[in-house]
């Protein structure tokens, strides 16, 4: 047995990772660290912090392990350059400082930030492997199809592979330029949001609209095949030699040029939304297809970015093209560093792999978390005034209590969150049931689109009750529909308002007797909890339940716009004077809004620019 670091640097998303005798002790990204959103620069916090966690100096590791092959991807790098030569000069003068001074050099890059104190082997694996290891290995599944998809690794853009046992091997490949994810990601950009960060804001923005653009998309972007490999036009793209990810031929298939950030948003951005994501969906559901055809296996694993995509994922679910799903909660580069260190250990070392059957990610729980007495000594440093509670009972009672009267809560317990979702760690809360939630969690706390839905976090016995879903889902990874049952019948006003084109009007809609968690098309991304998962938090929700009969409430990650996912006690304070929210519980601490010393608008705003804001 052996303990081995995974790290994913430089690209997108930073993390490490540490798996110790087969077991994954810790895992967390550098943005919470760093407080720098998607912070791609080498992880030495989230490094420190699993050594830390798991009672290990650099010096007792025994591998290393690197989640892609660097020179592979400056293989790919210099070719693309060189095809579209002169083009690109701009990117490539900017891109190539970095790879000269630090990316051709990861060893010893790797070896300086660990502080010339670990001499042993430095493993690279694959970009994709590092994916398909990060979704089978954790996975429930003895054998398993593989499923691989996001904009680019070294070449591959997707894969399809088998699992079985303690090995995996990839069987399919689909190579650069040609990617659902780049594809994805380019019309991101389109419709004016931010690439590697705004996609989700699209897929949320898809209900609105309709698929109108979606045949424009398959007779002229690309070429797509049975098997769910696709072939793209590349005259309408330009990532390959340059800074943007469209061109002017792009613009006038679509009608027009690119959406500017942060203007209205039209219709137009709306079906073109409605239109990439159902391409998305029957891409998805085509690979998949296949992953079943040739692998024998209908349980599948997937990670990548894409995967990501919580309505394909309930689309997929919902065909009978497979039996299960698992999805790895870090499903992007971050996962990565995971991927590496887990393949180190089953696919190099030979070690004995034993599925769990409710999957070794331990809820995804895997980051920092604090004692009463560590948060007391914050908390005395910055100057808050708190309440403590230290029957856990009691203090359930009175947090289900304020989210039973419509109170925002910040709720900050146990180990953070591993992975682009906050899964009851950090998260808001607030009662699932409120008309006005959404809108006001929105533009009070989360200072972000109003349109953007939150998620659902309903106890596993009740999931069935609220949503067309069987089974788990405690990542926060499918997307289901609210049953039928628990829908309200609009008035004539509220018809009309659904077509209005001010989305504000759509989104306050009521559509269910869960109004803040009910998308426009009666939608939610649902996440599932239990005792075994969750602790504190189920508990937290049984008491809800309790109180009002109710077993789902809003989760949602407890960070404001273009901020990481709060780390640490001071970080959640500084959210809470930054913030409209009436309510702070740190474990067994409880700050009301009202009784920390109020800010003025113009410090408010002072409080906000402090923060690294993407």
């Amino acid at each position: 047995m052996a303990s081995i670091l995974g790290i994913s640097a430089f690209y997108h998303d930073s993390a490490a990772a540490l798996v110790k005798d087969g077991v994954i002790t810790a895992a967390a990204q550098e943005e919470r660290f760093t407080r720098i959103k998607h912070d791609h620069e080498f992880p030495k916090n989230a490094i420190d912090y699993c050594l830390a966690e798991s009672a290990l100096k650099i010096e007792d590791l025994d591998y290393v392990a690197f989640y892609d092959k660097p020179l592979q991807k400056f293989d790919r790098l210099i070719e693309t350059y060189l095809a579209f030569a002169p083009k690109g000069l701009q990117s490539f003068m900017m891109a190539m400082p970095l790879w000269l001074k630090t990316k051709l050099h990861l060893p010893r890059e790797i070896n300086k930030a660990l502080g010339g104190r670990y001499k042993k082997r430095i493993v690279f694996t694959g970009h994709h492997e590092s994916h398909a290891a990060s979704a089978y290995f954790p996975s429930p599944f003895d054998k398993a199809a593989i499923l691989t998809i996001d904009g680019v690794g070294e070449w591959d853009t997707a894969t399809i592979g088998i699992g079985e046992g303690n090995k995996i091997k990839l069987l399919k490949t689909m190579h650069f330029p040609h990617s659902l994810g780049l594809l994805y990601s380019a019309v991101t950009y389109f419709c004016g949001f931010k690439v590697n960060s705004g996609e989700y804001k699209l897929m949320g923005l898809a209900p609105y609209g309709e698929p109108k653009y979606k045949d424009v998309i398959l007779k002229n972007l690309i070429d797509l095949k049975e098997d769910g490999s696709l072939a793209m036009d590349m005259s309408y793209f330009q990532y390959c030699e340059g800074l943007r990810m469209t061109n002017d031929k792009f613009a006038s298939l679509f009608g027009g040029p690119a959406r500017n950030a942060e203007s209205e948003i039209s219709q137009r951005e709306m079906d073109i939304a409605a239109s990439i994501q159902a391409v998305t969906e029957e891409v998805v559901l085509r690979m998949a297809k296949y992953a079943v055809q040739i692998t024998g296996c209908r349980d599948v694993c997937m990670a990548g970015g894409v995967a990501l995509n919580c309505v394909a994922n309930g689309k997929l679910i919902r065909s009978g093209i497979i039996d299960n799903l698992f999805v790895q909660p870090a499903a992007g580069d971050a996962g990565g560093a995971l991927g590496a260190a887990l393949f180190v250990h089953y696919q190099l070392l030979n070690n004995e792999r034993k599925a769990d059957p409710g999957d070794s990610m331990q809820g995804s729980l895997l980051g920092p978390q604090f004692t009463n007495d560590q948060i007391r000594t914050e908390l005395d440093q910055i100057g808050a005034s708190y309440e403590f509670i230290e029957d856990e009972a009691k203090l359930l009672e009175v947090v289900a209590s304020e989210v039973a009267n419509e109170k925002v809560i910040g709720w900050f317990a146990g180990r953070m969150e591993f992975g682009p979702r906050a899964l009851g760690a950090r998260s808001f809360i607030g009662d699932a049931r409120s008309p006005a939630m959404q809108a006001q969690m929105n533009l009070r706390i989360k200072f972000r689109e109003s349109f953007r839905p939150f998620a659902p976090v309903v106890l596993r016995e009740d999931v069935e009750h609220w949503f067309d879903h069987q089974g788990e889902s405690p990542y926060m990874l499918v997307v289901a529909d609210v049953k039928p049952e628990h829908l309200r019948q609009l008035s004539a006003e509220e018809q009309q308002n659904m077509k209005d084109p001010d989305l504000r009007k759509r989104v306050n809609v009521p559509r269910s007797t869960l109004p803040a968690i009910t998308h426009v098309d009666n939608s939610a991304r649902l996440q599932s909890i239990d005792e075994r998962r969750h602790g504190r938090f189920c508990r937290l929700m049984r008491e809800f339940k309790r109180q009002t009969g109710c077993g789902v409430m809003i989760n949602t990650s407890f960070n404001i716009r273009g901020e990481p996912i709060v780390c640490t006690p001071t970080d959640a304070f500084k959210c809470l004077q930054a913030t409209d929210m009436d309510v702070l519980v740190v474990e067994n601490f409880i700050l009301r809004k009202s009784a920390q010393k109020q800010l003025s608008e113009a410090e408010k705003a002072k409080y906000v620019a402090s923060f690294k804001l993407d």
